[in-house]
């Protein structure tokens, strides 16, 4: 179960879409814990946009001060939203970033490698036509 949640988190990881889909997700995720715990449940005047706000302020671990929550429930609303974007989000755009940036310019590309492939089989196949064994069983190397 564990491998499977690192094989989707390998996915989220290396694909920009849904990396930002999920980070999206966990955002209105948050504000609607936010938004149930403290505005509906709770009784403060915390509407959906406002617990958009809390959310996106929150989960960049800016913290305004402007809206925060005073219910237990929505407090451990904002540590799971802290923890997720702290520990999975965050480390998951730098690396994105950081892989797209450090490109290794001497690299072979697509087409350089296939030539290389294409050119090492000529020579392995040059080779056993040029390489024989003499009557007496001596190696024996013919040039043309």
């Amino acid at each position: 179960m564990f491998e499977r949640f690192l094989d989707k988190l390998a996915i989220v990881a290396n694909d920009p879409k849904y990396l930002l889909v999920t980070a999206t997700g966990i955002l209105f995720v948050g504000a609607g814990g936010y938004w149930l715990f403290e505005g509906i449940i709770g009784g403060r005047d915390e509407g959906p946009i406002r617990s958009l706000w809390w959310a996106v302020v929150t989960a960049s671990t800016v913290g305004y001060g402007d809206a925060y929550p005073e219910t237990t429930a929505g407090r451990g609303v904002a540590v799971l939203l802290i923890v997720a974007m702290v520990t999975l989000i965050l480390p998951m755009i730098t690396a994105l970033f950081t892989a797209k940036l450090i490109v290794d310019r001497d690299a072979f590309t697509h087409e350089e490698q296939e030539e290389i492939k294409m050119t090492l089989a000529a020579i392995a196949e040059k080779m056993e036509i040029d390489t024989k064994f003499n009557i007496d069983g001596n190696h024996e190397t013919g040039h043309r």
